[in-house]
C-alpha cells in the first residue's frame, strides 16, 4: 500500500488530482477550506491506492508526495 501525504494548504482545488486517479482514490474535501478559501484534496480510499504517481505527476502545485 503506497502513503499520500499532502500540503493542503497550497491546494487550489483544480480536482485535476482526483480525476486522472484510475482507483478514484482522491476527492475534494466537502467540508474542509484551505487559506486560500478551496477544498482541498484528501485521500477518499487511501488503503485503494497502487502508488501509480498520476496525481501527483498531475499536480501543478505540487502538493501531493506518493510514497511506495
Amino acid at each position: 500500500m503506497a502513503k499520500l501525504t499532502f500540503r493542503t494548504d497550497n491546494c487550489k482545488g483544480c480536482g485535476l488530482c482526483v480525476d486522472v486517479c484510475p482507483k478514484k482514490v482522491l476527492q475534494l474535501a466537502p467540508d474542509k477550506i484551505n487559506k486560500r478559501g478551496h477544498h482541498p484534496v484528501e485521500a477518499a480510499r487511501p488503503d485503494d491506492c497502487i502508488g501509480c504517481g498520476s496525481c501527483a505527476i498531475m499536480c501543478p502545485d505540487f502538493i501531493i508526495k506518493v510514497e511506495r
